[in-house]
């Protein structure tokens, strides 16, 4: 549901009650992954989607009938060759989606409310809720917040000096003290402290997913299936070269949920009247400020200034940095003068192996427009692990897992199995 936070926030600050249908796992081809949601509220209104449109009708009748019985439901809709009037995917896949109540009398209210808060001011947040197990969990979150600074992704990776957005860029808790935690499971401090601890790994990491343990915290007790969700501040898109093409850009980068920069060293190029779409825009040399800013595993790096002068130190730095993404502008022809420069610096092969150049997809673009289209996509394609050929008779998947999340009893929402049940909505356990 923290994928909706904004809007649900608004909501629970109305004092409002809503019914939240939450994709806990998926399996083959579907078009959401976990923690997609949406939610239903006493006036019928509606927001958010569990799988752009296959479902939702079922799903938002199932989010009305948890809040007149404030029943927490599982269900799992599939794609039905014997029934042509049966609900289901069209696409083949399989989904669970919990439905669970939100309303002012029930325990985890405050709970939820807290980590939507969390969320919806873009602070990192993960958020914990029993799926299936005993009957008197059901209904139970827990929710964890990231550290102090020194944990927020800016550590090994950020200068003396740093600088960033505001609550830093990083992934989560980012190994440093533990932040505060609010909820709990029914009153059991080790189950309590163990999916705590857990949540934080997959805050941690960014991501979202199930958890499996037992109800005592650990592999005894009844089995407890939770699902866990992330939210994390905006991943950085650096642009580096504040030239037209870096305007469009920023546009695009902004459009994918971006927090964007735009860094040259001539400030008459780089002006907020020139890039008003930016976050930021700094004046410096390239590389004196990527040596003092916090960067982190999801951080973008794209180097669209192509001249020695600010390339190589720059990318010298860029290259050794546990970054995402490094693109870098240019012509082939530029780009052999630029990586026999940056050997002549010192980089190595293994790190030259990182960059991307010249950067984007071969889209034939032309246009500053066309060209950060290029860009983007390539962007998308790594972090996806995506390949960038068209689907068109192709045989490999459409939609790429994520792998495994973080941390031990963890596994990824989009693994073979997607849960228990089928068919009916039921109360879970």
């Amino acid at each position: 549901m923290l994928d909706i936070a904004a809007e649900l926030h608004r909501w629970a600050e109305r004092g409002r009650d809503f019914a939240v249908a939450t994709v806990v796992a998926v399996s083959g081809s579907a078009p959401r992954g976990p923690g997609a949601a949406l939610a239903v509220d006493t006036d019928g209104e509606v927001i958010g989607s569990v799988s752009g449109g296959c479902v939702e009708g079922a799903v938002y009748e199932l989010c009305r009938q948890t809040l007149r019985d404030g029943t927490t439901v599982l269900e799992r809709f599939r794609h039905s060759d014997d029934d042509p009037f049966a609900v289901g995917l069209t696409c083949g896949g399989v989904i669970d989606v919990l439905v669970t109540p939100v309303r002012a009398s029930d325990p985890a209210r405050s709970t939820v409310t807290a980590a939507l808060a969390a969320a919806a001011r873009g602070e990192a947040v993960a958020l914990a809720r029993v799926v299936e197990g005993p009957a008197a969990l059901m209904g139970r979150a827990l929710a964890v917040r990231a550290g102090s600074a020194e944990g927020r992704g800016d550590g090994p990776a950020r200068g003396a000096a740093g600088s960033g957005p505001p609550g830093g860029p990083g992934r989560g808790a980012g190994g440093g003290p533990p932040g505060p935690r609010h909820g709990g499971l029914g009153g059991r401090p080790e189950l309590d402290r163990t999916v705590a601890a857990e949540a934080r790994a997959f805050l941690d990491a960014g991501r979202t997913g199930t958890l499996h343990i037992g109800e005592q915290g650990s592999r005894c007790g009844a089995p407890l299936t939770l699902l866990v969700e992330s939210s994390v501040p905006a991943p950085r898109l650096i642009v580096f070269g504040a030239v037209d093409f870096a305007s469009a850009l920023v546009r695009v980068g902004r459009f994918l949920g971006h927090h964007v920069t735009v860094c040259d060293a001539r400030p008459v190029f780089a002006t907020r009247a020139r890039f008003p779409d930016a976050d930021e825009v700094v004046v410096a040399w390239p590389h004196d400020y990527l040596a003092r800013t916090a960067v982190d595993a999801r951080t973008v790096l794209c180097v669209l200034t192509h001249d020695a002068r600010f390339d190589v130190p720059l990318l010298r730095l860029a290259l050794r940095l546990p970054v995402a993404y490094v693109g870098a502008m240019g012509s082939r022809r530029t780009h052999l003068d630029r990586t026999a420069r940056l050997r002549e610096a010192g980089v190595g092969e293994r790190e030259l192996a990182r960059l991307r150049s010249p950067i984007g997809l071969d889209l034939g673009a032309r246009t500053p427009e066309e060209t950060a289209l290029s860009i983007a996509a390539e962007i998308v394609a790594a972090r996806n692990g995506g390949n960038g050929t068209p689907l068109t008779g192709a045989r490999t998947p459409i939609h790429h897992d994520g792998g495994t999340a973080s941390g031990s009893g963890a596994r990824d929402g989009g693994g073979p199995e997607v849960g228990a049940g089928a068919g009916h909505g039921r109360p879970p356990g």
